[in-house]
This record gives structure tokens, sequence and C-alpha cells, in this order.
């Protein structure tokens, strides 16, 4: 995005200045608002987006042929107060598409695997096969919509079209409907997910006319043979940039070994000690109930009240984030002790944004870290300054970009290879938490007004996904349960429920901290 998005109770009422860059909150901050299309110049939307993808992506697009289970969709599921308006959403995605031709694009192997995969405008884009419609039989719920969305994101993308697809369902109590969205985890990451999502969202119900648009980028007829080209191409624009940073990192580090040996060779060493940390599967094994892995998946979502979330960690010492993995954590304590097993601690990972305001909303810039979470720990308020100390700490890691350095590497491993690995790691992990600032206004989708936003991440090996979305004051959590690890979702998630609502009580008034 192509704006400087303005705090939440501006005083000087300043109007958003486009400056070419997108900002966002990823802390306990000031909240930041979208501006409408109307408000800014979208020329700069989708620059610097790169032709191929990374090693990283190129992993997560190719592991699942091997294994399934790490499928990459991210799912995102609005609640909406009424159905809008079927040929508005055709023309705002149509739209959104001519923005962001991303949109428009399929990836092309090529030949012989050569390289990675490249961006290519599908010379068949069909807008009807990606944006589809739905009415759910008399009497529907919210739960028998989440059902849908449940299954569209087991379904695997047709990899030779772009790789997302968006469902309207309507026929929900009192008119509302519900709008997902999948993409693969190839094409961006959850932060840049929000930021393509907030391209179809509007400040007002009423139409908006005159938005800025352009012609859709042409249609590509690239094969296997000539992305081989484009990526040796991409490569050897690449080259000079690396050679010049590898040279110039060996030079200092040569310069630094001479004047300074003991210092240089300390932080070498710490170095490589902070890799060990980061690559290390935590040293705990998960919980026996939660031993097995599958291919089945089992959405469920939770909400609480903003403010309340932050009071309440602020009580305690701690950030939302910190709140949000210890409340978690005390779900999981009380599913293991419904089930008669005492608690144990929960082996788990957490991405950590790496964004910048220069990076585009597209792609993928993150970080895992992988932890012992304190479950055992029954006092919530010792339970999050815990959460803090280990995660204050993997922040600082020098070595927090291990995954990045490494990709080159691991992706020139047989595919096979590389996603057995991988899903021996992440079958390790019994939690992943993932917390993604949102948009703090209301907005909305064709003129409906959107009421949730419930995000859902993927967990490709891992027992349980959680992801909180922050979304006009209300944390929309979406879990996402592998079903042959978590046997009864439904108490699981009246357990999380607990675990939440231990954590809001610090911040009442009156209560013993």
């Amino acid at each position: 995005m192509s704006v400087d998005w303005i705090p939440v109770g501006d005083a000087t009422g300043a109007q958003p200045r486009v400056d070419n860059r997108w900002e966002y909150d990823m802390g306990d901050g000031q909240p930041l608002i979208p501006p409408s299309a109307v408000d800014f110049d979208l020329s700069g939307v989708a620059a610097g987006w790169d032709r191929t993808m990374s090693d990283l992506e190129a992993g997560m697009w190719r592991m699942e042929e091997a294994q399934p289970r790490l499928r990459s969709p991210i799912v995102a599921v609005d609640l909406l107060d009424e159905s809008p308006d079927w040929e508005r959403l055709v023309r705002a995605h149509e739209w959104a598409s001519h923005i962001v031709p991303r949109i428009r694009m399929r990836a092309v192997e090529p030949v012989f695997g050569l390289g990675n995969p490249v961006w290519s405008v599908d010379p068949e884009f069909d807008l009807d096969y990606h944006l589809r419609r739905i009415r759910l039989p008399e009497p529907a719920t919210f739960d028998h919509a989440l059902r849908i969305c449940r299954h569209l994101a087991c379904e695997p993308f047709d990899k030779a079209r772009p790789p997302w697809t968006a469902m309207l369902i309507e026929g929900l109590p009192d008119g509302r409907a519900v709008y997902v969205v999948k993409t693969h985890h190839s094409m961006t990451d959850g932060m840049g997910g929000i930021g393509l999502m907030t391209l179809l969202h509007s400040r007002r119900r009423e139409p908006t006319p005159d938005k800025p648009d352009r012609l859709p980028a042409p249609p590509e007829n690239l094969n296997t043979v000539t992305a081989l080209g484009e990526e040796v191409a991409t490569q050897l624009r690449r080259a000079p940039g690396r050679i010049r940073g590898l040279v110039g990192g060996a030079v200092r580090t040569a310069a630094a070994a001479v004047t300074d040996p003991l210092g240089t060779a300390g932080e070498v060493f710490g170095y490589a000690n902070s890799v060990r940390r980061i690559v290390t599967p935590p040293p705990e094994e998960g919980s026996p109930l939660l031993r097995n892995r599958g291919m089945g998946r089992w959405f469920g979502v939770l909400e609480v009240g903003l403010p309340e979330f932050k009071v309440a960690a602020r009580a305690a010492g701690g950030s939302l984030n910190d709140a949000y993995v210890a409340a978690l954590l005390g779900g999981f304590a009380r599913y293991q002790s419904a089930l008669g097993q005492a608690p144990s601690p929960v082996p788990m990972g957490m991405p950590v944004n790496l964004r910048t305001a220069s990076d585009p909303s597209g792609g993928n810039r993150f970080a895992a870290v992988r932890f012992v979470g304190p479950a055992t720990e029954s006092d919530p308020t010792t339970r999050i300054a815990k959460v803090r100390t280990i995660v204050l700490g993997l922040r600082e890691e020098p070595a927090i970009d291990a995954l990045d350095v490494a990709a080159p590497v691991l992706s020139r491993l047989p595919t096979w290879l590389l996603a057995t690995w991988y899903l021996s790691q992440s079958t390790a992990l019994d939690l992943q938490a993932s917390n993604v600032a949102g948009v703090p206004v209301p907005v909305y989708l064709a003129g409906a007004r959107i009421e949730r936003m419930f995000p859902f991440g993927p967990a490709p090996g891992c027992a349980v996904m959680a992801t909180l979305v922050s979304h006009a004051g209300v944390c929309c959590i979406g879990v996402n349960l592998d079903t042959a690890a978590v046997t009864q979702p439904k108490l699981f998630m009246n357990c999380l429920q607990d675990g939440l609502d231990e954590i809001i009580a610090l911040g009442e008034p009156g209560e013993t901290r």
C-alpha cells in the first residue's frame, strides 16, 4: 500500500500523506486507520513485488506436493451485517485485480525445476472461477458457514491458476452473510494479506464510483522454458548485489578480526549459539493427548474486547501478545486436565513480523521462533511474565532470520527430503500462535459492514494454529485444529475460552494480582 496511516484520535485532523509507505502497528501503540481508496494515490501499490518466488516461498509451494499435510492456505472469514450487493462485489474484485497484478498471476515452474517458480499473468484469468457464491438452506447458522469455510480451506489449489479463492455465503439469520477468502502462503504472509484485503474495504457503505483505476496487466504466455529464462535473468540481476554483500561482509569481518580478534570471535560464537537456539526443536515433547497428526481440520472462533484485553495485559506487566499466548497456554492446561492428564509444557512456535514500511504488501517477511510454553504455571500473572521473558529474548536473537538465511540451501534439497524434514520439525509443535494487526475502525465490503474478521492460519504439521486479528475494538481469534490431535474440539474451545476469561479477570477492579 502507498499510504501513511493516521493514528486514531489525531487532533491535527491531517489528511493521509501519499509517500509510498504502508505503516502499521504490531504492538500496543496507537492503532492506525486505513483511508478509503479515494483518499490516496494507488500508483505505488504492488510496486517492488518480486517476479520470482523467494527460496522460502518456493519451498512452501512445492513441499505440499510431497506432503499434503504441509498445505499452507491463509484463510480470512468476515461476518457481514447483511448480504453485499453481488454485482458491486464482483466489480470490487475486478478493480482490485487491476491495482494488484499478482491477483491475476499464476506460478509457472521452470523446466526441470531449475530455479524458483515465476509469477506470470494468467492468459485465461477467469474471475468467475475464483469468486463464488452459495446460499445455505434455512435454518443456517454461523457454525454452518464456518464448516463451508473449513472445507474450502482443505481443498488443494489448482496450481495452473492464480492461487486464491473467495466465496460469499448467504442465508444466515437476520440477513447476515459470510465472506471468506483463501490465498496460498507463497503469495503473502498474514500481515501482507491484511494489506491486500484492505483494497476491498471502504470506510463508507455507499459506492465509490470515482476511485482511481488502471488497465489490467496484459496476459502472458509464459511456459516452463521461458520461465527458466526469467529465473536466470533474475539471478543475474541479483548476483552483483549478493557478491558485493558477501565481499563487503568478508572484508568487514577480516578487518574486525585483525583489530579486535577476541571481539570478533565472540560475535561469531554468539551467532552460532543463536542459530542453535533458533533451529533446535523445543526440548519438551508434546502432550500424549495431542500426539497424532492427520489431514482433518476444524475451525473454531473466540472473541474478546481489545480494550479489556489490553487492560488485563498491562495489569500483569505484559503486552497484549504476552496475554494472548498466556491465555492459549491456560486453555491447553485445562484441556489436559479435563481429559485426566496433568498439564505439561507446550512446545510451540510463533511467527515474528519482519516487515518494514518499505516492504511491498505481497511476499513473505517473517521469522519463526520456537520455545516451550509455560502451561504448567497456574498463576496467570506469573504465566504472562514468563511468556514475556521468553518472547523478548527470542526477538533479540541475532539469528532470528536463520530460516531466511538457510532457505537458499534448503531449497536445493530434493523436495521430498525437504518436506519430510520440515514435517518432522513442525509435528514436534503442539501450538503455533500468531498475532496480526488488523483494522481498528468500521469498514464495509460492497455496502455490507464487516462485524467480525476471523483469521485462520495454516497448520502444517502442528496440532493447533491460533491467529488473532484486532478488528474495530474486538480481538477476533481463529483456531485451526488438527482433528487427529484434538479429538474433542468443542471441549478444547471451551477450555480456551476459560483461559481467556482468566486473563481478562486480571484487569477487573478488585482482583488480587
